[in-house]
């Protein structure tokens, strides 16, 4: 029997929890939220319409009840708040900080050999305050950033070779999970094992790049709030590959020790999945261009983090 618990119901939870059900991931899925009624009520709608789909997913909704996640195989936490207007980041980086360091105490209290899937933003600074504050093996806590950048960059491609079936495309985002941190990989992504720059010229390229990098922000503007079908799905693409041991690698935010040339960060580099959590970094053996690009969002990385040494 496998377990998995989602921390904070929102769109993005919820999303994460409703794929996990459909595709029955795990046996048992548990939404977990401090607004009352809120995790009960969205388990309660995905119960109702499990027989329709004819899934077999248990689901349960509990208000703030770690209790009750207790034996989770793996836990995906999306809890924190999202930047208000007037709010500086430093002050967001304090308020999702003690929520996240709050939320992942109390799962590990009842899971204390959980698999962590990190969804709170800003997510590389949380994926490692979680590193930090726990002490757990490095293996254990995973960002998914860069599962859902490149699917976005993936979706780019493929309008770009004019409605090319996804699934034939193979592209990675590795870096910081954010506008100016990710580094979409055109060198190195596919069709159908071909050179995706074997269709496209540099131009395009580009703009593609140019396109996933501000990915979250055109849905953000379209949508008036952040996108969740897809950051609910790269969750749950992230917990399966752990589940299911598949071995996929995927390209996930996680601890570096000399990995990539960096030590005591969380930035996302390609890592091969499995039941034990993330397996080892797999070295693309990027260029000079790439890894010049790597550095820079390393170090950007590293100033959002330096906010966690003021609070």
């Amino acid at each position: 029997m496998s377990k998995v618990t989602v921390i904070g119901v929102g769109n993005v939870g919820a999303t994460a929890a409703n794929v996990l059900a459909c595709r029955e991931i795990a046996d048992e899925v548990v939404l977990l939220d401090i607004k009352e009624g809120l995790p009960e009520g969205k388990a309660l709608d995905m119960k109702q319409a499990s027989c329709l789909l004819t899934m077999d997913t248990k689901l349960y909704g509990v208000t703030n009840d770690y209790s009750k996640t207790a034996n989770s195989d793996v836990v995906v936490v999306t809890s924190g708040v999202p930047r208000k207007p007037g709010m500086t980041r430093e002050e967001l980086i304090g308020v999702n900080a003690g929520i996240v360091k709050s939320v992942v105490a109390n799962v590990l209290e009842y899971s204390p050999n959980a698999i962590l899937v990190m969804v709170s933003n800003p997510l590389d600074t949380m994926t490692y305050l979680t590193v930090k504050s726990t002490g757990l093996d490095r293996h254990r806590i995973i960002g998914m950033g860069g599962a859902l950048d490149s699917s976005r960059f993936k979706t780019y491609l493929s309008e770009a070779l004019n409605g090319a079936n996804l699934n034939d495309i193979e592209a990675t985002v590795i870096g910081g999970h954010g506008d100016t941190t990710m580094i979409p990989l055109t060198r190195l992504a596919t069709y159908k094992g071909v050179p995706v720059s074997q269709f496209l010229d540099k131009e395009t390229l580009d703009k593609v790049a140019a396109d996933t990098m501000v990915g979250g922000a055109t849905l953000t503007k379209m949508l008036g709030t952040s996108a969740w079908y897809a950051p609910g799905a790269a969750a749950a693409f992230v917990v399966e590959s752990i589940l299911h041991d598949q071995k996929r690698i995927v390209p996930c935010c996680v601890y570096l020790e000399g990995e990539y040339g960096q030590n005591d960060i969380c930035i996302g580099v390609p890592v091969r999945l499995g039941r034990n959590g993330w397996e080892e970094v797999i070295d693309f053996k990027l260029n000079e261009e790439e890894n010049a690009l790597f550095e820079k969002s390393a170090e950007a990385v590293r100033k959002t983090n330096a906010v966690l040494e003021t609070l």
